[in-house]
């Protein structure tokens, strides 16, 4: 005997499986959890490798290469503690303080920083200048490359030579109402310090400067 399809339980039946297939919906439809790219945003930009050696503010990577470690090995032998890398960087500070204070005419700040025979040379070109009612200011348009080519020791006395590269802007400013004249130059140099091995006073000091190949 066939069953009665009662309509109403039909229409009952209907509706709950509508309700349950929405709410399937909702479950499924929806991301779950955190996504992948949710992730991504979480997580700080991936910083790039960081490479083998850090290059210094002046281009130069501190990494030496053999013939400059050979050129070091008598002064590395006399002072073990001797570091290129830092003095390298004391060097470009050093170069850019002499620069600068050269051509404000500083002489309290170039006093200690050069030998007396340097400090003599460069008194005589501030005075110069000085009677001509010049003025002078020097700035660095890009960190100057330092590279160290050689350093010794003979006797107790240590020397190190550093070849700069620097791009600078000199302004000079005329006695008078004169019009001030500004120049910008790519000045490559050879600087040689010195310091007294085992003196209490670690800091090297300027004892010549010279013309280098660009």
């Amino acid at each position: 005997m066939p069953v009665t399809q009662d309509p109403i339980l039909i229409a009952i039946f209907a509706v709950v499986a509508a309700v349950v297939l929405f709410q399937l919906y909702n479950m499924l439809g929806k991301k779950v959890g955190r996504q992948p790219e949710e992730d991504a945003r979480a997580r700080p930009a991936t910083a790039p490798a960081a490479p083998a050696a850090d290059p210094s503010p002046g281009g130069r990577s501190n990494v030496l290469d053999a013939v400059t470690l050979a050129s070091i090995a008598g002064l590395k032998a006399r002072d073990p503690n001797f570091d290129p890398i830092r003095f390298l960087e004391g060097a470009r500070q050093a170069h850019e303080t002499i620069v600068r204070a050269y051509a404000a005419g500083d002489r309290e700040t170039l006093k200690p920083l050069l030998t007396p025979a340097v400090m003599e040379s460069f008194e005589a070109g501030i005075a110069a200048r000085e009677t001509r009612g010049e003025t002078e200011t020097a700035e660095f348009l890009h960190p100057a490359r330092a590279d160290l080519e050689q350093a010794s020791a003979e006797e107790n006395r240590a020397t190190a030579k550093v070849r700069f590269l620097a791009e600078l802007r000199n302004r000079v400013k005329p006695a008078g109402d004169g019009e001030e004249q500004v120049e910008e130059r790519r000045v490559a140099e050879l600087w040689t310090f010195e310091r007294t091995l085992g003196a209490s006073d670690p800091n090297w000091v300027l004892a010549r400067t010279e013309p280098a190949a660009a």
